[in-house]
């Protein structure tokens, strides 16, 4: 789950959000990038750091360029993707079972046993 956490943390900025859907296109460069965002190469840097520290974005050497691109592809379903594998693992599915188990009369039931202060 720590790994879900780290990798919306990283996609919760506006411009890692906007660099992930521009790497959805395609492999891009830091001086692509700097084209369409109004920020600095600094700025541009750590950004792609955090993306790729998170295993978000994955960057490969092309000549004396630096490419950065979406892991593993398939940008469509990207976003699903990151959230998805983590579905079927506990506590997801711990609370999905749990939550197609309980009605409003279970929860009526509860609450009467509860003490509030």
């Amino acid at each position: 789950m720590d790994e879900l956490i780290q990798r919306l943390k990283a996609l919760s900025d506006a411009n890692r959000m906007r660099i992930v859907m521009m790497l959805g296109q395609r492999a891009l460069c830091v001086c692509e990038l700097l084209e369409v965002l109004d920020i600095s190469g600094g700025t541009l840097s750590n950004h792609l750091k955090i993306l790729h520290n998170s295993g978000l974005v994955d960057q490969h050497k092309d000549g004396r360029w630096v490419e950065y691109a979406i892991k593993n592809g398939e940008p469509q379903s990207f976003i699903h993707r990151v959230t998805s594998d983590y579905l079927e693992k506990e506590p997801f599915l711990s609370d999905r079972r749990k939550v197609n188990s309980i009605t409003r009369l279970i929860c009526s039931s509860a609450s009467k046993n509860r003490k509030y202060s």
